[in-house]
């Protein structure tokens, strides 16, 4: 089960709380090219913290947009994030290949909080050992198998084939290595409806990862309680796309708290690596998920955390049949479609 994974390239599917996205992509020569994406709602209650409720709405869902997007390609990838993920990163002594996995198969139980014999379980060295220092870090990440097993039922049922599976935190962290410079620290910020998932670079190494339950839905749900609007609306106003008009004052009210609430939650991590890595501030915080795109939020967190905002678009550095894709199109949606991108760009090969 390959979570860290020719030039055939999966088929990247992101399955959120709210929306599944898509992507396809091509690689030669080293670079990327945009071949198919899109995304399409999900019903309420379908997937929760990146459970499958209701796996056979979902399905539908995928099937409908494979279809939409003429997508043949039958291996796929996907990403699960939640409770049933724990991502662990220990520090051992420096040993080759064959005896870091026995060791990490022998000693998993004392990092992982679940019954070994109830999850999948994957690492990678990080080869931070030096000259000087003969200690690793190591990562390790361990998934119920449960959760997993349900959706590689689903895909099975749509006659795909599952060759990788991934984490939300590394898909966005492949995604933005994949467009940018592995030598700045930066913070890695996904804003999806139901949860904010942040991952800390530091020299290309993922220092601090942390999901928190917040998200962008938290601003639709209030405007919909609020103005008693349906969920549309509630989404058009949260994104500007909708004029306030004389609902203005209120709307900034709810974004105000909501957005105090999530900069309380990246300070806490932003303080936290500052603390331990002291000599390596941070660069840059790299928005990503469609909550990124709330009007105000990069300006908000830049004034409260003085470190520069960016909203991360995937597609940056890529090419696209402007006949097929619209340029235009492609960097509305880029933000979001971050991890599905991240996933695309892993190797077909098992």
């Amino acid at each position: 089960m390959g979570i860290f994974s020719n030039n055939e390239l999966v088929v990247g599917i992101d399955i959120g709380s709210h929306a599944v996205k898509i992507c396809q992509l091509k690689r030669s020569s080293g670079n990327y090219s945009v071949i198919a994406l899109g995304s399409a709602p999900l019903p309420e209650g379908a997937v929760e913290d990146g459970t499958l409720m209701e796996p056979e709405s979902v399905s539908k869902v995928i099937a409908g947009l494979l279809k939409n997007l003429k997508i043949k390609n039958r291996k796929v990838g996907f990403s699960i994030s939640g409770y049933s993920v724990i991502v662990k990163k220990v520090n051992l002594k420096a040993m080759d290949d064959a005896l870091l996995e026995e060791h990490i198969m022998a000693e998993a139980e004392q990092y992982i909080p679940f019954d070994m014999e109830d999850v999948y379980l994957d690492y990678q060295d990080l080869k931070t050992s030096t000259d000087r220092n003969d200690r690793t870090d190591v990562m390790l990440v361990a998934t119920k198998k449960e959760i997993v097993d349900e959706y590689l039922e689903m895909f099975d049922g749509l006659n795909l084939q599952p060759v990788v599976v991934d984490v939300d935190g590394f898909a966005f962290e492949n995604s933005y290595e994949c467009n940018f410079s592995k030598d700045e620290n930066v913070a890695l910020i996904d804003i999806g409806a139901s949860k904010m998932h942040i991952n800390v670079l530091s020299g290309g190494v993922s220092v601090v990862a942390r999901d928190i339950i917040a998200g962008s839905g938290q601003i639709t749900e209030q405007i919909q309680n609020v103005f008693d609007l349906d969920f549309e609306e509630a989404e058009k106003l949260k994104l500007g796309a909708l004029p306030a008009e004389d609902r203005t004052a209120e709307i900034e009210d709810i974004f105000a708290a909501t957005c105090t609430q999530w900069v309380l939650e990246v300070k806490k991590i932003l303080d936290l690596y500052a603390a331990n890595n002291p000599d390596q501030p941070l660069q840059k915080l790299i928005l990503s998920g469609g909550g990124s795109k709330v009007a105000g939020l990069t300006e908000f967190l830049e004034k409260e955390t003085g470190i520069e905002v960016d909203i991360f678009n995937p597609f940056t550095n890529m090419t696209s049949n402007r006949k097929k894709i619209d340029g235009d199109y492609l960097a509305a949606v880029g933000p979001e479609m971050a991890i599905a991108a991240g996933i695309a760009l892993r190797s077909s090969a098992i």
